[in-house]
């Protein structure tokens, strides 16, 4: 019975550190999503600046 817990904590932990790697993963991709709008925007912002002169 005593095998039982440590082979349920045991899942436990290997559950739970796979959840805080998949967030990491998500909050890595929402930064580069972020970061490319905005180098999207500011070049076209820039074109725009060119064709205006």
């Amino acid at each position: 019975m005593k095998n039982v817990h440590l082979l349920m904590i045991a899942m436990a932990m290997f559950a739970l550190s796979g959840c805080s790697v998949i967030t990491g993963i998500f909050k890595a991709g929402a930064v580069v999503g972020i970061v490319t709008v905005i180098i999207v925007i500011l070049v076209i912002v820039w074109i725009i600046s060119l064709l205006r002169k």
